[in-house]
């Protein structure tokens, strides 16, 4: 939405008794709303929604389902996704209803009309602290235009900071004072604004919302009102990124050399598009802003060093690849949010004109009777040019092959991706984000589900469909590896990116004012014991400074040894060690003074997996958790570490074979040290080598 054609009213109100409330972290609460849809077609719109550095809870309208209350979250971290048990709504227009939902411990508990409505047990717990804000009439404040506004008229919302009980929910009457009195109350009379209980200081509304006859009207998408403890200030715009910079680089989180995004939130933050084209690395990702899903664009020539390029891909564009069409030119198959799988070609070799197909969507229309009716879903695609044929790969469960001999199609379902299951996966599995190449004389799938997290198929395509044989996981513990995406480069190498989550469950980190990391570049290769290889590319030694190296180290039984001259929280070490007689050997870093904060990566004989443990990483933060990956070591074979450590990120590569990563954030300043460690034996370190890295991120 455009500064010039946004309409805002600040109603300030007296701040005496202000920061005693305001200053509460909430976790128990009730939303309260007297609302009236305007229609029951609408999908997502929010109607009363607390909100704090990217964590919201709020009423929603349809999201999920069809003219159905929700309780709605990011990411549906604590939204009742299965919702065939809750009532579809049949009021709207005149007549408001009274929605309130009740958060108690990890219980919600939504109501309407003082019924219960729906009760389930969230995934988990989340906090609002003094930043909050309040939203009524969009889902959340970052939302993507599409489906986040919620559209009639609102009678009177607030919001409890503790779960009310059904007799005090069913004795509340708008317009009303109730007991316990609620911490934040919108009652609309008067033409008033304000929060009458003045724990917001600010309160401003967007677009075309308005307040009449002692009702907040939402009649247009595109209004709603923001309540917040400071009212919006002048805007200079140098001085606006001059802030933005030097809060990014005082976050001691924020990671140097693993790509991020360059400012604001990027959830997902999904590598798309990436192709190598005209002599450079080209990376698409996915960000939000107030035109929705876009696709923001860098290049490189070295993999570490990206150039930004203006935004040519906005509004609706969700995951998807780029391949070279008949007539040579860059295409991406990405997902278009609310059409469905679509088509862009790009316009000039810097790629940053594209023009999306008038033909958009090509997702095949079918009729009831068709085979093929209602079978598949069509989000998350991969496309590719075979002989004179345009292929496309359409994520979902159970996913579908589709072809068409011209990209304006028409284009037509060829039936399932996968010819058979394997052991462990379902043939409806989940395969969103598909990548299908060939290395050898093998193809691969790269791929993401829902519940597995990123994985890996090995087997053939042939006759119109994927026939695995093998299957492998790329995360294990949860997802915080993702949405992988890859491309081949001018030396014939296969290289791999993914999205680094910023927490377990979908959970993102804004105190700095961004959200956004991507893994570092793995070239792929095919083992010859049959599983997918993964290294880093050459390329990453340009960063490195400040050289180390100790030799001959020993450690005894059950002991640590802590390595002088060696620490730091943006390095590379290179460890080659043995450990024969070991249960578990490797190495400690962001180890503090005491070792009450440290991470440890290390070999697991044996389980026979490569694991980082971060149990106690930090003393505030999570996550708590140990990811390990499948590694076993021949009769002899030494382990050979390569660990990237880059602030809040730990990503390892063992033998040039395996690798695991995870998130970490040290709360103590001296957390830097690198100990060795090995439990059940004596370890032999031949050689450690450490680099200090140069940061690549301009902030």
């Amino acid at each position: 939405m455009r500064t010039s054609a946004l309409v805002m009213i600040v109603v300030l109100v007296a701040a005496r008794s202000v920061c005693r409330a305001a200053d509460k972290v909430i976790a128990d609460k009730t939303l309260v709303a007297w609302v009236a849809p305007s229609d029951l077609a609408q999908r997502g719109g929010g109607v009363l929604t607390l909100e704090s550095e990217g964590i919201f809870d709020g009423i929603v309208f349809a999201e999920v389902a069809p003219s159905k209350w929700m309780a709605g979250s990011n990411m549906f971290a604590r939204t009742q996704t299965g919702q065939d048990g809750s009532r579809s709504e049949t009021v709207f227009g005149k007549t408001a209803i009274q929605i309130a939902i009740v958060y108690r411990g990890d219980q919600v508990t939504i109501f309407r009309n003082g019924d219960k409505y729906a009760s389930y047990a969230a995934k988990g717990v989340e906090t609002f602290g003094s930043n909050r804000i309040v939203l009524i009439g969009r889902r959340y404040r970052e939302a993507p235009v599409e489906n986040a506004f919620f559209t009639g008229w609102i009678d009177d919302a607030r919001v409890y900071d503790v779960a009310l009980d059904i007799e005090l929910i069913r004795a509340l009457k708008p317009n009303e004072p109730s007991r316990p009195l609620p911490l934040a109350w919108w009652d609309f009379e008067n033409g008033r604004v304000a929060d009458r209980m003045n724990a917001f200081s600010a309160t401003t509304l967007f677009g075309d919302a308005r307040v009449e006859n002692g009702r907040l009207r939402l009649d247009v998408a595109g209004g709603y009102l923001m309540a917040s403890r400071s009212p919006p200030t002048s805007f200079d715009p140098a001085s606006a990124a001059r802030s933005l910079r030097e809060n990014l680089l005082n976050d001691p989180h924020r990671p140097g050399y693993h790509f991020v995004a360059p400012e604001g939130r990027a959830f997902p933050f999904d590598p798309n598009g990436c192709i190598y084209w005209k002599g450079r690395y080209h990376l698409f990702y996915i960000f939000q802003d107030e035109r929705g899903h876009n696709w923001g664009h860098v290049s490189s020539t070295d993999l570490f060093h990206w150039r930004h390029h203006p935004t040519g891909l906005v509004s609706g564009m969700f995951s998807g690849n780029c391949f070279l069409n008949k007539e040579g030119r860059p295409t991406i198959c990405y997902h278009q949010v609310n059409q469905g799988n679509a088509m862009a070609v790009a316009l000039d070799d810097e790629l940053n004109t594209w023009k999306k197909l008038p033909t958009n969507p090509i997702t095949p229309e079918t009729q009831p009777g068709d085979a093929f009716h209602e079978k598949y879903r069509s989000w998350d695609p991969y496309a590719w040019l075979e002989g004179d044929t345009y292929y496309a790969i359409f994520g979902g469960k159970r996913a579908a092959i589709v072809k068409s001999n011209s990209l304006a199609g028409p284009w037509s379902y060829v039936g399932d991706l996968l010819a058979n299951t394997v052991k462990g996966v379902s043939i409806d599995e989940d395969v969103s984000c598909a990548d299908l190449f060939k290395l050898g004389n093998t193809h691969v799938l790269l791929c993401i589900s829902h519940d597995l997290g990123a994985r890996y198929y090995l087997g053939e395509w042939k006759n119109e469909q994927f026939h695995p044989k093998f299957h492998e996981k790329m995360s294990w513990v949860d997802h915080s590896f993702f949405a992988p995406e890859s491309l081949l480069d001018d030396k014939g190498r296969r290289i791999m990116w993914s999205w680094l989550l910023d927490r377990p469950g979908f959970l993102t980190r804004m105190d700095h004012g961004w959200s956004g990391t991507m893994s570092l570049p793995r070239v792929l290769t095919l083992g010859k014991d049959g599983t997918l290889h993964m290294d880093v590319p050459e390329e990453i030694e340009s960063l490195r400074y400040n050289g180390r190296e100790r030799t001959a180290l020993g450690v005894a039984p059950d002991s640590d040894l802590r390595v002088a001259g060696v620490s730091g929280n943006s390095m590379e070490l290179a460890i080659e060690m043995t450990a024969p007689g070991a249960r578990q050997f490797g190495v400690k870093v962001l180890c503090s003074a005491g070792n009450e904060e440290e991470t440890r990566v290390y070999y697991d004989a044996v389980a026979g997996k490569l694991a980082v443990d971060t149990t106690k990483s930090s003393l505030k933060e999570e996550p708590k958790s140990i990811e390990a990956g499948p590694l076993v070591l021949g009769p002899g074979e030494p382990l050979r570490l390569r660990v990237f450590v880059d602030k809040s990120v730990v990503e390892v590569f063992a033998n040039g074979r395996q690798a695991v990563m995870r998130r970490v954030y040290p709360s103590r300043r001296d957390a830097t040290a690198v100990v060795l460690f090995s439990h059940g034996g004596a370890a032999q370190v031949r050689s450690l080598r450490a680099w200090d890295m140069m940061p690549a991120n301009p902030h």
